[in-house]
């Protein structure tokens, strides 16, 4: 495959590769380390070509073992290299999780050295990939000081902040939602730009009710947003893109804005990063409130393997609709 085209029309995942491909020919430091990324190209052939371009010191293929590939990663960013580390879906990602939060996330604090990797997988449901291959991995990592968590859920959104990841000189768990890949276009500019962590960005401007959300919740709250109008309640749709720097910010000129606050995410509800931002709003904008804060979320159990299953399981449009008129009527 040759190389990609900066610009224009772009996938969500497309976008990725171009990010990703943009700073391994501008910064010579940047590899690639993961489970069949360069002759078979990636699981989603996300990384197809690299290794004819950049060749197999800098796109290499491991062993299945996520602590080491995430082991490898640390030290070679002690060294002065920035990897970056592919776990073939999000969810394997628990096998490498000492190597993240008692080591690379812990070494700024120990001895003042960054550890400049970013982490990057696949994350969530909606493709019938069952309990093992439909993880939003957020929570574990977003309470572990020194770990940077980013969600993005347009192909903008989706460059950018590679690019960001990329030259950060402490640790970014990347995760790309799966669901989005090819199913999500649009039109990027020529030029070199990145997305600043901690800035979250107004998807759709409402009055009524913010929908505090990120990854492809982005685009179940902005459809659901749409048929309110019907009811003539117009919903504020506020996609936070990273979790971890949290733009409170946004989140408070919203609530304050509307009065009301929804907080969606697909992970499920117990422990879920939802709970992190209801409690913010509470402790902040109390007094702005007209409405509880409510969550909308998967339940607490593992992702279904069955299509009908997973349906019920993951929150939709219509869940979304169903609460936003009880929060608006309370």
């Amino acid at each position: 495959m040759s190389a990609p085209e900066r610009g224009g029309t772009t996938t969500y995942l497309e976008a990725i590769r171009q990010g990703l491909w943009e700073e391994m020919e501008a910064d010579q430091r940047v590899f690639l380390l993961g489970e069949d990324i360069a002759v078979y190209g990636g699981a989603f052939r996300v990384t197809d070509g690299f290794v004819d371009r950049f060749g197999e010191e800098r796109v290499i293929d491991t062993p299945i073992s996520e602590g080491a590939i995430v082991g490898a990663s640390v030290g070679a960013a002690m060294m002065g290299l920035r990897p970056v580390a592919e776990m073939q879906f999000i969810d394997f990602i628990a096998c490498a999780f000492d190597q993240l939060t008692n080591v690379a996330a812990k070494t700024r604090y120990r001895w003042g050295a960054g550890v400049p990797i970013v982490v990057r997988g696949p994350s969530g449901g909606g493709v019938h990939g069952g309990p093992f291959h439909s993880l939003q991995a957020e929570s574990y990592f977003a309470h572990t000081a020194g770990l940077k968590v980013v969600c993005p859920a347009t192909p903008y959104d989706a460059k950018g902040l590679i690019k960001a990841a990329i030259r950060d000189d402490d640790p970014v768990i990347y995760q790309e939602h799966k669901y989005l890949y090819r199913r999500v276009k649009e039109d990027l500019p020529n030029d070199d730009f990145v997305v600043p962590p901690g800035k979250a960005r107004i998807a759709r401007e409402g009055k009524d009710l913010s929908i505090l959300t990120w990854a492809a919740m982005v685009h179940v709250a902005l459809e659901a947003a749409e048929e309110l109008v019907s009811d003539g309640i117009e919903a504020e749709v506020v996609d936070l893109r990273t979790l971890v720097p949290l733009d409170e910010e946004a989140i408070l000129m919203s609530v304050a804005k509307t009065g009301r606050a929804m907080v969606l995410h697909e992970a499920p509800r117990t422990g879920g990063f939802g709970g992190e931002i209801a409690a913010t709003i509470a402790e902040k904008a109390f007094e702005y409130l007209e409405a509880p804060i409510v969550r909308v979320t998967a339940p607490d159990t593992p992702v279904p393997y069955s299509p009908p299953l997973e349906e019920f399981y993951l929150p939709g449009k219509d869940d979304v609709i169903q609460i936003a008129k009880k929060v608006v009527e309370y």
